[in-house]
């Protein structure tokens, strides 16, 4: 598994139901592989952090990056989709 196939999502936003259901089934749809998850509310603020892998899809980065940032506008929520192999990168400058 190289890190080229890993991306990193961040959710953010005010709490509801149905967050975490919205964003995974988007994520299945397109074949993602959810490889380590993190989430935690601060005073009615949902925030989520992902580890994925996107190897096994056939679709490109592009395209499940446009699918989750539709869902969070759908759900009023920041969604960004980044590749881990660049957020690793700018940690090292």
């Amino acid at each position: 598994m190289t890190i080229a196939n890993q991306i990193i999502v961040t959710v953010s936003g005010v709490d509801k139901v149905g967050i975490v259901a919205e964003v995974t089934t988007v994520m299945a749809k397109y074949d993602v592989n959810i490889e380590d998850i993190k989430q935690t509310l601060m005073q009615g603020h949902f925030v989520m952090f992902m580890l994925c892998n996107i190897a096994n899809s056939q679709y490109s980065f592009k395209d499940i990056k446009e699918a989750l940032t539709s869902t969070g506008q759908k759900l009023g929520m920041e969604i960004w989709v980044q590749k881990k192999e660049i957020v690793d990168n700018m940690h090292k400058i």
